[in-house]
């Protein structure tokens, strides 16, 4: 029997229609000022937390197996092993390598309701300063659909700055999530259920496939050569931060 090609054209669609989709599904904050709203979800806890590992050669960001699922990750694996070594260069090497974590929250931003709810993604820094916000009395529950609290995240690089910072600073006033300009309680019963799904946000890859990522980048036909990251005292890394933005677009 010959290949069914509308099968085919319509598998291929699908596909292409689910890599739109996610792509669609993350926010980035722009150089300036924006108003975001955090949404709440469904199990009560907005943010989600997950590792990756960057810097294995010129290949993408991806979850790390261990830290995310607890399974075999040959990866961490050998990140173990250089720190183990104990030298200099071996550690240098660990830290490139080793799983970093960040954090993402289901965010509407202002201006763009009809874009939907999307996923925002953040380090550290940003993500004790939400938890210290949502745990202001001063504030109560910043998610609330009718009283909850807009946010306004400036983002950019400071004079003699070498990364990026954000700063987050919440609305004197609270404000209800979908006023009558956005579309009311209709529209806001339909935005929190079309929240992305995180577990469908990142490609999850097989200690088969990091073995064979690993072998390739210690057989020096994939290596990191200029990329080493370099850490300040806040161990932070612009290589990492910019690595981590070329997943959200990958």
């Amino acid at each position: 029997m010959a290949i069914d090609l509308d099968k085919m054209r319509a598998k291929l669609t699908a596909l292409e229609n689910r890599g739109e989709k996610r792509d669609s599904a993350f926010w980035r904050p722009e150089d300036g000022e924006q108003t975001i709203r955090i949404v709440p979800t469904a199990d009560g806890d907005p943010f989600k937390e997950y590792w990756f590992h960057y810097n294995l050669g010129k290949n993408p960001g991806f979850l790390s197996p261990k830290r995310n699922f607890g399974v075999d990750d040959p990866l961490n694996d050998f990140v173990r092993q250089l720190f183990n070594d104990g030298t200099e260069d071996s550690i240098k090497m660990a830290k490139n390598l080793m799983a970093r974590q960040r954090f993402f929250a289901p965010v509407l931003v202002r201006g763009e309701e009809e874009k939907g709810v999307r996923i925002w993604g953040f380090g550290k820094m940003a993500y004790q300063e939400l938890l210290n916000l949502v745990l202001n009395p001063e504030y109560g529950d910043i998610t609330d659909v009718e009283s909850g609290t807009d946010l306004v995240i400036k983002y950019g690089k400071p004079a003699g700055a070498s990364f990026p910072q954000t700063t987050i600073t919440p609305r004197r006033r609270s404000s209800p999530l979908c006023d009558d300009a956005v579309g009311g309680s209709e529209r806001c019963a339909e935005l929190l259920d079309n929240i992305p799904e995180f577990d469908g946000l990142f490609t999850r890859k097989t200690s088969q496939e990091i073995q064979g990522m690993l072998d390739e980048w210690l057989a020096g036909e994939d290596s990191a050569g200029d990329d080493v990251v370099k850490y300040d005292s806040n161990d932070s890394a612009t290589s990492v931060d910019n690595a981590f933005n070329e997943l959200m677009n990958a």
